[in-house]
């Protein structure tokens, strides 16, 4: 009867061992945002993946150069701040084994001014700041063509620069500088065409201030990025599945009317 006791009691004790063993650790998943909006999406997104087994850490940054090279090296296992184009020249020019895997949101590129209420306005031999990375800056002056400030090549592209105006009515002259910065030269330009997220850090409100803006159909729709090694992986997709959930389609909605869309 005792070895029964003795057995039964083993037995219990090994039940409670098992009952009291930690729960699995969540994958740790490193996501690299720009301040601002995506930096707010990505926290909503993070609730939400926690779900999933994912413990997602979001690092933020200021300077948008760094999140590619970041991810690239495996410092990061996925950024989200970037469109296709940026991506694209970024790949051609650095070599990076990245690649986009969903449709995130859009910031529609607005023009500024401290000086007039629109482009009507302009003067002539106008200054006018645009950002000075080639897709932006492409992107900025395809707004500007849009709105009759002036007109470029005939098949330049999504990425035209300054040689590619073919006209130039009113002389204005392009100053081109870092995107993140556009705001503070506002004072020193007649315009500044400045993507959504460095307007609203600029203390802009970019669905009252612009004096023109981008449609919400513009193709340049922000992505979440991964290494290419990593496209399959079940946490992507879960990822994905939380950037295109009803609950952030709901944030975008209640923070941002009018000034972020999503692109999904």
């Amino acid at each position: 009867m005792k070895r029964i006791i003795h057995t039964l009691a083993a037995a219990a004790l090994a039940l409670a061992g098992l009952g009291a063993r930690p729960a699995a650790a969540a994958q740790v998943i490193r996501l690299g945002v720009e301040n601002g909006p995506h930096a707010e999406i990505a926290e909503l997104v993070k609730k939400l993946v926690a779900k999933d087994g994912i413990d997602l850490k979001v690092f933020e940054f200021t300077d948008y150069t760094r999140p590619n090279p970041a991810l690239d090296q495996g410092d990061l296992d996925a950024n989200s701040y970037q469109h296709q184009p940026y991506l694209d020249q970024q790949i051609k020019d650095r070599g990076y084994k990245i690649v986009g895997v969903a449709k995130t949101v859009v910031f529609p590129m607005g023009v500024y001014s401290k000086k007039i209420k629109s482009l009507d306005q302009l003067p002539k031999g106008a200054k006018i700041a645009i950002p000075n990375d080639p897709s932006n800056g492409g992107r900025a002056l395809l707004l500007l063509q849009s709105k009759g400030v002036l007109k470029l090549r005939p098949g330049s592209g999504i990425t035209p620069t300054e040689i590619d105006i073919v006209e130039n009515p009113k002389k204005v002259k392009i100053v081109a500088a870092d995107a993140a910065q556009l705001a503070n030269f506002l004072p020193d330009v007649a315009v500044a065409v400045i993507n959504t997220n460095f307007a609203i850090q600029g203390k802009l409100d970019p669905a009252k201030d612009a004096i023109a803006r981008e449609s919400k159909d513009s193709p340049y729709v922000n992505l979440l990025v991964v290494r290419q090694a990593d496209v399959n992986k079940p946490w992507v997709k879960k990822l994905v599945a939380a950037y295109h959930s009803n609950e952030v389609r709901q944030l975008i909605a209640t923070k941002w009317p009018g000034v972020v869309v999503p692109g999904f």
